[in-house]
């Protein structure tokens, strides 16, 4: 298979996504779940994934859709479109599922999937993390990965216009 189609299939569907995660819990894999918007990458992000996969077996991210960054940073966002966003995380070797949701957070998401552990990169209280009550109540951990000072999607946008 090229590697252009593996890349393509890392991407799912909410359905194909909560088959495949069944699949993968029966066969004793330990799955990671992690979301964000992802619209500019930088070096950070990288990191927090790359720190966040090391936590299981499987890593699924939750993409925040078009749609969705609109609602919550406003109508000049998202600066790149879902589907290439998608596609650069399916090319992270580490990064085994993408799925995009629609919604501001990805608490229905979680709740189709309830991975084994629910990991969120920044400076959050846990209280603060969608899932993060549900992931607890089937038996799932909540894991803070440290914030990396110095990267924002949102500053290095402002510098763009600014310079």
């Amino acid at each position: 298979m090229s590697h252009l189609n593996t890349l393509k299939q890392k991407i799912y569907s909410l359905e194909d996504m909560m088959s495949t995660s069944k699949l993968w819990k029966k066969e004793g894999e330990k799955i990671v779940f992690t979301n964000g918007c992802f619209d500019l990458v930088h070096s950070a992000h990288i990191t927090v994934l790359a720190k966040t996969a090391d936590l299981g077996d499987k890593l699924i991210v939750g993409l925040n859709s078009d749609e969705s960054i609109k609602k919550i940073k406003g109508k000049n966002r998202p600066i790149i479109k879902e589907g290439s966003r998608a596609f650069l995380l399916a090319g992270l070797s580490f990064v085994d599922a993408v799925v995009l949701f629609s919604e501001e957070t990805p608490y229905n998401l979680i709740s189709q999937l309830l991975p084994d552990i629910l990991a969120k990169g920044g400076d959050y209280q846990e209280s603060e993390i969608a899932g993060s009550n549900i992931v607890r109540e089937n038996g799932g951990e909540v894991i803070i990965i440290p914030f990396i000072d110095g990267f924002s999607s949102t500053n290095i946008i402002e510098q763009i216009k600014n310079s």
